[in-house]
């Protein structure tokens, strides 16, 4: 059987992940066919770094990184995609699947850059992709087939959970949900401990007590049938301390907060998608 290759354009961080769950997976379904992965990047340090730690090709040469890929991963900064969409465009064959793993780029824009290539999927991960539990968006035009929608499915799967949205308008919510929400987690993580220092505990207890708890909580949620009101309901006893602490929350706006958080997001997204397929938001 023929292996499939896959070739990264841009061998950062979001690569890396996908380079790392697509080994993993294979190590663990203990197959035989093993995909050829290739990582073109400008730079010989991480060329060389990324084939010494998973064996992949490397190239850099973006076209000669895809000469033979089905699947073609653009994770290049939002703001070089432009360029390297124009740089391969007519080296793309009808086949050839591109998927886009920068914000605010819509499929329209990519496929005009690609000098009208159609096969092309948006996706939005996140940085727990980088440890296997990455949150997924993704988003196809009709045209594309339902086995070029499984390869693009497969590929962020290997990563974390995958959820496909119907209306690329929800791409931006998307992004403003899991896409910049491990970074509202962050800034909660880094409040907790830093309350919990106030009130007497050591750095390092209070940080690992805050991790823990977080990642708890994130886990009880995933596997349990109630939904997180009603896990909150269950904790949280008549005049007890959850009781008063959440109270305390509310009071202070927590859920205004979330609300302008992910509003501000989402309208960033959507700026960010209007002024990259400009030609000075490419620039």
């Amino acid at each position: 059987m023929q292996a499939a290759q896959i070739a990264f354009i841009g061998g950062g961080n979001m690569a890396t992940a996908l380079i790392e769950g697509l080994r993993n997976n294979q190590a663990s379904m203990m197959s035989v066919v093993q995909p050829v992965l290739m990582v073109a990047d400008p730079s010989e340090a991480r060329r060389t770094l990324l084939a010494d730690l998973y064996g992949v090709q490397t190239a850099a040469d973006n076209a000669e990184a895809i000469a033979n890929a089905n699947l073609i991963v653009l994770a290049v900064k939002p703001n070089q995609v432009r360029a390297v969409a124009e740089q391969i465009h007519g080296l793309l064959t009808p086949s050839q699947l591109v998927v886009s793993v920068a914000a605010g780029i819509t499929v329209s824009a990519l496929q005009q850059w690609l000098g009208g290539h159609q096969a092309v999927v948006r996706a939005m991960p996140n940085t727990p992709a980088m440890v296997g539990s990455g949150a997924t968006g993704l988003y196809a035009p009709p045209s594309l087939t339902p086995q070029q929608r499984n390869r693009a499915e497969s590929l962020m799967r290997a990563v974390g959970l995958v959820q496909w949205v119907d209306s690329e308008a929800d791409m931006d919510a998307v992004t403003a949900l899991s896409g910049s929400g491990p970074a509202y987690i962050f800034l909660v993580m880094e409040a907790m401990q830093a309350a919990a220092e106030q009130l007497g505990l050591p750095a390092q207890t209070a940080r690992l007590l805050t991790l823990e708890t977080v990642f708890g909580a994130a886990r009880l949620a995933m596997t349990a049938d109630e939904s997180p009101a009603q896990l909150r309901a269950r904790v949280t006893s008549p005049n007890g301390t959850t009781e008063r602490g959440v109270a305390a929350l509310e009071h202070a706006g927590l859920r205004e907060a979330f609300m302008h958080a992910l509003a501000a997001a989402h309208q960033r997204s959507v700026e960010m998608g209007r002024e990259l397929s400009t030609d000075q938001g490419a620039a």
